[in-house]
């Protein structure tokens, strides 16, 4: 069994990354999951949240937002709207998207606008936890 498997992580914006990946650790929909060379086929959805990934022995960590991850036993592809290394998130700006949701939410908006302003939240809170966990 071969001790690596391709992973491609794809942003909305641009290729994130593409290469060789031992382990994959990745927030799903129902918990962490797992990925190791010879994994099940499987097809999931992602919440935002955290993405930890090994190369070489050493492990790389990314805040994700949304997005769909499909696993074959070779490759695995993460399809997602936003991913970024914790030294590429302005803290600032998160900050200020936060508190912006948070605002908002104290507000009274429609069933969607909810929704909407709850994932905005989501993605402030996920990225600053990033930035500050693996950023000093």
């Amino acid at each position: 069994m071969a001790k690596t498997f391709s992973l491609e992580i794809v942003a909305t914006d641009r290729i994130f990354y593409k290469g060789e990946c031992e382990h994959l650790v990745i927030t799903a929909i129902d918990g962490l999951l797992g990925i190791l060379a010879g994994h099940e086929p499987l097809v999931t959805a992602l919440p935002a949240g955290e993405l930890k990934y090994m190369v070489d022995g050493k492990w790389r960590y990314a805040a994700i937002s949304d997005g769909f991850i499909q696993v074959m036993p070779d490759k695995s592809v993460i399809l997602a709207d936003s991913c970024e290394l914790p030294e590429e998130i302005d803290i600032k700006r998160a900050e200020e998207a936060r508190e912006r949701a948070q605002e908002k939410l104290r507000q009274k908006q429609s069933i969607q606008e909810y929704y909407q302003t709850q994932a905005a939240l989501n993605r402030a809170m996920n990225r600053l936890k990033v930035s500050q966990k693996h950023f000093k």
